[in-house]
This record gives structure tokens, sequence and C-alpha cells, in this order.
């Protein structure tokens, strides 16, 4: 299907659509116009792949035995029978679509069926989620040019961005083994650092652990060994986002990436929201791609296309929350570090996406990509404590009084995102969280 119909406007995104669910209606993150896809296990069950709406999970499978979903939408959920979303998302757009499109008739508050939807719900809070597929391989791109120009700046004043940032999406191969769901605690790593005062390198735990706020990017239908994705279809290989938590640690980072990139600073760990927010669900959220500053080069034509140009940004908030292990304690709200957009991506989904497969790379249903560190222009937008308080330089004062220059034991970094857009119902991608752990 061509990448212009993906982000056209159907009955499923009608702001007036009332859910039968209690709670969905209003609900911060999963209305009835979202409708994420998920894997979970209940407390006395295995896994099996869901949906969230409001406060709860529907159980796919339950709703296949029952015999309500039929034809494209049972052949999604037959795919993933096996508790892994993998052979859904290699289905593309044409059958999670039509699961959309069932599930939207199944939940509302007038569907014939809605007396049969009870069953099919879980609580929650009482399951437990997991990555929503077996990730095969994990690229880590550096597509936010605000992050771009922040840190460079603390390294190369007169040249922030190096020549190659404004011609092609710049990214690194990432550890898929070491992604986790949402809620799972961060060891802090130990590694090789080499501080300034020290002629020869030390090892030990990280004293300069951060987060970065990202977008996760999953992947549909791949491509074989040898034949590049050409742009103008590269969003029909995007089944969903999520939020993603690059973890790094900057000391290990400032010591090893020379000359070959980032190691064991980023590999330790990476949390990801165990929710997979569709192309569809984000269409009222999709936006022309920002106009290049005059004197920028233009892409390359293998990563450039008119309509991608014209649609292919997102339109989403993105928060960092942070809270300790002392305001926790003392029952404080997290306090909120940054707010920036989607939008201050240099380049688009379809971009990267395209670049990955230009020299023959397959990619394959499940492999994740994240964007890198989406700051704004704003001191207040910074996605990256490293940028917040200028290489630890200008500590971070924490409502509660705290400071902190990096992160320390015990605290909890939580990111969100959500599409906000006059005319539509407001959806969110649910919390990417996690607690810092002593090293062992």
């Amino acid at each position: 299907m061509p990448t212009a119909d993906r982000t056209d406007l159907d009955h499923t995104h009608d702001p007036g659509v009332r859910c039968g669910v209690p709670g969905a209606d209003g609900h911060p993150d999963f209305p009835i116009q979202n409708l994420p896809l998920g894997v979970f296990s209940p407390a006395d069950g295995a896994r099996r792949a869901g949906v969230a709406i409001g406060d709860h999970v529907l159980d796919l499978a339950a709703a296949h035995a029952a015999g309500l979903l039929t034809d494209e939408a049972a052949r999604a959920v037959a795919a993933a029978e096996s508790g892994d979303l993998a052979g859904m998302l290699a289905l593309g757009a044409g059958p999670r679509r039509a699961l959309r499109h069932r599930l939207f008739a199944l939940l509302r508050a007038d569907s014939p069926d809605r007396d049969r939807v009870p069953a099919l719900l879980h609580e929650a809070g009482a399951c437990t989620l997991h990555l929503p597929a077996r990730i095969g391989d994990y690229t880590d791109f550096f597509v936010g040019i605000h992050h771009a120009m922040n840190t460079g700046r603390q390294f190369r004043p007169d040249q922030p961005l190096l020549p190659n940032y404004k011609h092609l999406p710049v990214g690194y191969h990432g550890r898929a083994s070491s992604i986790r769901p949402s809620g799972t605690p961060v060891r802090r790593p130990r590694g090789q650092a080499k501080p300034p005062h020290l002629d020869a390198p030390v090892f030990g735990p990280s004293r300069r652990l951060d987060y970065e706020l990202e977008l996760g990017v999953w992947i549909g239908p791949g491509n074989e060994l040898g034949n590049p994705v050409p742009v103008a279809e590269a969003a029909d290989r995007i089944a969903g986002f999520c939020l993603l938590n690059d973890w790094s640690a900057r000391d290990i980072q400032g010591w090893e990436y020379q000359p070959l990139g980032p190691f064991l600073a980023k590999s330790f760990a990476t949390t990801i929201s165990p929710w997979i927010v569709t192309p569809e669900a984000l269409a009222p959220f999709r936006i022309p791609q920002a106009p290049r500053p005059d004197g920028d080069p233009t892409p390359l034509p293998h990563l450039l296309d008119p309509a991608d140009q014209a649609g292919g940004a997102l339109d989403l908030d993105l928060e960092v929350l942070l809270s300790t292990a002392s305001s926790r304690e003392a029952g404080l709200p997290p306090h909120r570090v940054a707010r920036s957009n989607a939008r201050h991506m240099y380049w688009t989904v379809a971009q990267m996406v395209a670049h990955h497969t230009s020299g023959g790379c397959n990619l394959r249903p499940g492999d994740l990509l994240g964007t890198g560190t989406l700051s704004g222009p704003e001191p207040e937008a910074c996605g990256s404590l490293l940028e917040t308080t200028e290489g630890g330089k200008a500590p971070l004062r924490l409502a509660h009084g705290e400071e902190r220059r990096f992160l320390e034991d015990g605290d909890e970094v939580i990111l969100t995102a959500h599409g906000r857009r006059e005319g539509f119902a407001p959806i969110g991608f649910g919390p990417c969280r996690a607690v810092v752990l002593p090293t062992p």
C-alpha cells in the first residue's frame, strides 16, 4: 500500500465514539482510539497476545477462540499464538488494520457483542507485561539534532556536528539481548574509565550513569539480503512505535568509544515500553518533516521522497520524570526533568529504514530501531542528563531539594509520550520506567 494511504484517517479515530470498557473513555494512554498491541501473562496463565484498553488488557487468543475475530483479523491473531508478535508484525498493514477495525467495533459501547467482552478482559495491574517480540537485532540512530548539537558542543565547540550528520542518518548496532520491558530494574554497570586527572584507566562502577529519551521503532515485513527498501516504501515496513531509554554510562563511553563507537557503555541495558502503538493509531499526529535550514544539504535521492516529507514526521509530546529513593519514601511525586517532542528528528523514520537497508542489510520482523535522544531546542527540553547538567558541571536541582549531576542508585527514570491534536482523542504509550540498582 502506498505510504500516503498509511496516514489516512478513518472511523477508528472518531473522538465521539464511546467504549464499553469502564474507564477507557478519557484514559490518558489507552482509549478505544489507540488499541496498542503487546504480550502479557495473567497471574495464572501463559504469555499471550493482548491489546491495552483503559486499565485492562483484552486477551486476543480468547477473542479468537470465542469466534469474535474472522478473516484477516483472525489471521493476525493466529500469527501470534506463540505469545510472540513477530509473526503478526510480519504480515504488514492489512491484517493489522483489519484487527484494529474489528476490535474497535467489538469494544464500542453500542457493540452488539458488548456482553461478551468482559470475559476477555484482565485487569492490567494484575498482569505481567513482556517484550512484544523476540528482538533479533537492534540499531540505535542519532537523528535528534538538538541532542547531537548539545553533546557535540561539549567536545567540539567550533564544530558540534561531524561532517556526515546532515548527509545520512547516523547509527550503530546495539545489543538486543539486554533490552528489557518497562519496570525491569537496571544494574549500574562496571567498566573501564579514564578520569582526566589519572594517567591510566581504572575499572569499577560507572559514576556518570545517564538516560536517553528516545522512540523505538518496530519493524514489520522485512527485506531480503541484498535488496534495499526504497524510501517511498519504507513506511510500509514499520509496524509500530514504543518509548526507549538507551541507558548510557558516560564515563565508560568517553574512554571506549573511539574509534568504533559505543560498546559496554550502552550494552548493559535498554528499557522499552511494552505496548506497540501502531502507525494507524498515530495517523492523527502525522505532520510534515520540518524544512531544512538554509544551507543544509538536500538528502541524496535514495533518502528523499515527497510523500514522506509531507507526512513522515510525528507530533508527540515527550517527557522525562525522575524520582529518587528519598522522594518516594516521602510520598512526593516524580520531578519532571524534561519535556520535548518527536518533531525534533532531523531524519524521518522512513529515512532511517531506507538508509539501514541501502547497503543491502536485511531487516527482519521484530527488529527494533532507536531514534536517538530526542531533545528540543530549549534548555528544559534536554533528553539526557549529559545535556541538562552540561556534562555534570551544572547540577540539576530537583523540586524536593536534592541535586543530580548523573543518576544515583535508587533513582527511577520514567519516560512518557502522548499524541495530542485538536479534534482527536489524545493517546499515549504507557510509561517506560526503571529503577537503578547498585552494582553487585
